[in-house]
C-alpha cells in the first residue's frame, strides 16, 4: 500500500515543490515511524538534537492514542511538538505562556482544516472504512500540521533552531 512516498509523488504531479522536510519525513515514514513520532523528530531535528526516549514515548499518541483510534495522532504529536519548544522540562525552567494559546490555535485550525473535511478529528473518523486513507490522508495530516506548528511557532517568537526569535 503507499504511503508518504505516494503522496509525494501526487504533489510533484501537481507541480507543488517536494521540500527537504517532506522528503524527510517520507523517510521516516518508510522506517516505520507513526505520524506523532514524525513530527518530534522533525521538531527535534531542527534543534540539532536526537532524543530516543522521546520519540520512543510519543509512538503511545499513534493510531489516535494506542490504535485505539482516538484523537488523530497528528494533532497531539503537534501539540507535543509545541511543547517541546514552550513548555517546561526542568523545575528551573518556566513554561512559556503561549504554549496553551498555540495549542488551543492548533486544534482550531486542524478541527476546520482536517475535521470539517473528514466529519471529525478521531483518527478511525478521519481514516474512515476506505483502507487506503492511510496512505493518502496522514501524509498530508502530518505535513499540514508540521507546517501550522511552524507558522505558531514563528508567531509567537521562537526560532525553530529552539530559542526566541
Amino acid at each position: 500500500m503507499p504511503g508518504f512516498g505516494y503522496f509525494l509523488v501526487k504533489k510533484l504531479a501537481g507541480s507543488e515543490a517536494v521540500t527537504d522536510e517532506m522528503r524527510r519525513m517520507m523517510q521516516l515514514a518508510q522506517h516505520g515511524f507513526y505520524c506523532s513520532q514524525i513530527l518530534l523528530f522533525m521538531g527535534l531535528e531542527a534543534q540539532g538534537k536526537n532524543n530516543v526516549d522521546l520519540i520512543r514515548s510519543i509512538s503511545g499518541l499513534a493510531g489516535g492514542l494506542g490504535f485505539s483510534g482516538d484523537v488523530c495522532g497528528s494533532l497531539t504529536g503537534g501539540a507535543c511538538l509545541l511543547g517541546l519548544y514552550a513548555g517546561r522540562g526542568t523545575s528551573d525552567e518556566q513554561e512559556d505562556g503561549h504554549l496553551n494559546l498555540m495549542i488551543s490555535e492548533l486544534v482550531e485550525w486542524f478541527t476546520e482544516e482536517y475535521g470539517r473535511k473528514y466529519g471529525g478529528i478521531r483518527c478511525e473518523t478521519i481514516l474512515g472504512d476506505d483502507p487506503h486513507s492511510k496512505a493518502t490522508r496522514c501524509p498530508a495530516l502530518v505535513i499540514g500540521t508540521y507546517e501550522k506548528v511552524k507558522a505558531l511557532l514563528s508567531k509567537y517568537g521562537f526560532d525553530l533552531s529552539g530559542g526566541r526569535a
